[in-house]
């Protein structure tokens, strides 16, 4: 699913109802709460001028126009949100494998336990594409016979679908975050039901708008700085590359998503230990996964001779990571030794 992303700045001098139709959908059938924001914000027949400009001053990037946002969702009454919530589609509601239903005709599960309210039924573009990437489809059978055990279990207790952001999860995130929030209280599960709404709306934001006209990129960028923990210093000339894994659809199986690791760039360290400046920053830094390869094996051989066997204990230490907000500072770093190494997010 994919569109034409439009710049900030000319998203917040849309009218009405054109800033309705390029945001309205980042919140499930819920477009109430960006109504609600350019009322009070950006609506030439609610509020005075002063406002509207004072919001465009203010909304510098998309983190801050997302977080203005989903104030209106923290701010709401209870019985609006669960509203939201319940909006949701059923998960459940793709979890055959392709070719057993009409991928665009979702079928409802007729064993859902009694007494939950009705659940809507209708999946979005935005939500059929989300669960499509989670590969749902691909359950085992005993998978499957699991996560409808559960997914009834926690309607009947809640009375809402369980939420999960699944684009960028797998069928074990899926199941192992079910089995684990269908022992919550109800208020604790609420909020984290509403803390999940708040992430797919984020990366549906991200879908739809770009940074400002003029500007390059939305101000994001990833550094990285590798120490040598056996001798104390910098880790001077280690080789590193980057990767980058884009969501395709599998050529072996079609109507399943898989991730293509793909290099995009490849470094070698300075005599600090890092490359000499960010390693992804302006339009080239995009939210997605992303790995490190760092070649310890090589580096300790030139440095560390003494200390190795044949055959290096820790060679290439591949190191897999997410970057979810392209307007920050994401720093990941390597401390290594030839038996070990560590890492943390920076800033």
């Amino acid at each position: 699913m994919t569109s034409a992303k439009i710049a900030l700045n000319i998203l917040l001098s849309l009218s009405s109802s054109e800033f309705l139709s390029h945001l309205g959908g980042i919140y499930e059938k819920s477009p109430w709460i960006i109504e609600n924001f350019y009322n009070e914000n950006l609506s030439p027949d609610h509020v005075d001028a002063s406002i509207i400009q004072a919001t465009k001053e203010r909304i510098v990037n998309i983190r801050i126009l997302f977080d203005e946002i989903k104030k209106y969702v923290k701010q709401a009454e209870r019985e609006k949100q669960l509203e939201l919530l319940k909006s949701h589609p059923d998960l459940c509601l793709k979890l055959d494998p392709p070719g057993e239903t009409d991928q665009e005709t979702p079928v409802a599960e007729e064993d859902a336990e009694a007494g939950a309210d009705e659940i809507v039924e209708e999946i979005t573009p935005e939500s059929r594409h989300e669960q499509r990437r989670a590969n749902l489809s691909t359950l085992t059978a005993d998978e499957r016979a699991k996560f409808r055990e559960l997914n009834n279990s926690y309607k009947s207790k809640f009375l809402f679908p369980f939420i999960l952001a699944v684009r960028n999860a797998s069928k074990y995130t899926v199941l192992s975050a079910l089995e684990g929030r269908v022992n919550s209280s109800l208020e604790e599960e609420i909020s984290c039901a509403l803390s999940q709404v708040d992430k797919i709306a984020w990366m549906r934001l991200l879908d739809k708008v770009d940074h400002p006209e003029g500007s390059d990129g939305h101000g994001g960028f990833l550094t990285c700085h590798v120490l040598d923990t056996a001798n104390g210093t910098p880790a001077v000339g280690m080789r590193i590359d980057l990767y980058r894994y884009d969501d395709v659809e599998s050529e072996k199986e079609p109507g399943v998503r898989t991730q293509q690791r793909v290099l995009i760039k490849s470094f070698v360290t300075d005599s600090d230990g890092r490359l000499g400046g960010p390693a992804l920053k302006g339009k080239e830094f995009r939210e997605g996964m992303y790995e490190w390869a760092f070649y310890i094996g090589d580096y300790f051989a030139r440095y560390s001779l003494s200390r190795l066997s044949g055959t290096p204990f820790l060679d290439v230490v591949p190191l897999r990571f997410g970057l979810d907000d392209p307007t920050e500072h994401y720093h990941v770093p390597l401390l290594a030794s030839p038996w070990s190494y560590s890492t943390y997010r920076g800033s």
